[in-house]
């Protein structure tokens, strides 16, 4: 069977060679992160939110969980309060995703609108290096999140069943009752025209979805996945598209690099709100950072970012995978595990 996640990473290579050329190299970071509630359901996760940015300093950010409480517009009371800190952003209102740049955004637009809090997607226009760049944020429905039907759970309110599913079909037609495919549709319809146009495109999101990079043969009989093979339908639609999973890039085995971005162990909440699936292994890597391929741009490395401990079983367990974790600065303000990505652009002379 072809290891598609092999078949990436050497297409990352053929992507670096084809910019061979090139005499300037630039680099640039993008990190995802879901901050849980806008980074209130953990003591001080506000802060927790501001240190993180402050030591990662990343180019770009996308967010998961604005919410704008108290009538106050999140992106730009954390782009103030990130000045404060001698660090300079941009950024823009928005409610459940969220950008900040530290290049100027020069266009902001919704491309999936926010219906019943079950998903939206955002985008930016910006210019890094003199190349244009759409940078979308996509926090994508958290209902039907199919994933725990084989793990023996309610894919919506986590009700324990009497049993796995282990019907794949079954398990895919519950996970299309979801909003999910229609908001990552909408961003390859709206991003055919940026490409044509020549932009770089960047996807950071939340997706409430495994990959079927992580759901083949290598881990059927592990992680209670009950023998099956699952071709989720939001990856398997970017990856016919073409775009590239930042992380299986850099990191194509998923048995010795799971990366797991969910649940993540924030040492500062109570057990009982980080667990939804005591009996069973839910972790699962949700959170992704996706680029289409554009000759001169290259993925340099990609970390989790967040505490290498986990949550297995209703359980605070040890970090048991060669994943290697940027870990938190201060608090830690949310249950998912963020991403950070280093890209380089090669500019021809």
């Amino acid at each position: 069977m072809i290891n598609i996640g092999r078949v990436i990473c050497l297409y990352c290579v053929f992507i670096c060679l084809c910019s061979g050329c090139a005499q300037k190299q630039s680099e640039f970071t993008v990190m995802q992160f879901n901050i849980w509630q806008q980074g209130t359901v953990v003591k001080n996760g506000f802060s927790g939110i501001i240190d993180n940015i402050v030591a990662l300093e990343p180019d770009l950010i996308a967010f998961s969980e604005v919410r704008n409480y108290k009538n106050v517009e999140f992106i730009p009371y954390l782009v103030n309060e990130l000045a404060k800190r001698g660090k300079k952003y941009y950024g823009n209102p928005s409610v459940s995703t969220g950008i900040i740049s530290k290049y100027k955004i020069e266009k902001q637009e919704i491309i999936y609108p926010l219906k019943n809090d079950r998903g939206s997607v955002l985008k930016v226009h910006i210019t890094i290096h003199d190349k244009p760049v759409v940078f979308y944020s996509a926090h994508l429905d958290w209902l039907n999140c199919s994933s725990y039907l084989p793990r023996g759970y309610n894919a919506s309110d986590w009700h324990k069943l009497d049993a796995p599913v282990t019907d794949v079909d079954s398990i895919l037609k519950n996970n299309r009752m979801s909003f999910r495919l229609a908001e990552v549709r909408a961003i390859i319809e709206d991003a055919k025209k940026e490409i044509k146009n020549g932009a770089i495109i960047l996807i950071g999101g939340d997706f409430n979805e495994p990959s079927l990079l992580d759901w083949q043969q290598d881990t059927k009989d592990i992680r209670d996945h009950q023998g099956l093979v699952i071709n989720w339908d939001c990856s398997l639609l970017l990856t016919n598209e073409g775009y590239i999973d930042a992380f299986r890039a850099c990191f194509p085995d998923p048995v010795d690099y799971p990366g797991f971005t969910f649940p993540a162990d924030s040492k500062d909440v109570e057990l009982k709100k980080l667990v939804w699936a005591p009996d069973a292994d839910e972790r699962e890597r949700i959170d992704f950072i996706y680029f289409h391929p554009f000759c001169g741009l290259t993925l340099s490395d990609i970390r989790l970012v967040g505490p290498s401990g986990t949550i297995l079983r209703g359980e605070r367990t040890a970090n048991d995978s060669q994943d290697v974790f940027l870990e938190p600065t201060g608090v830690w303000p949310t249950d998912h595990k963020g991403l950070l990505a280093t890209f380089t652009l090669n500019d021809p002379e």
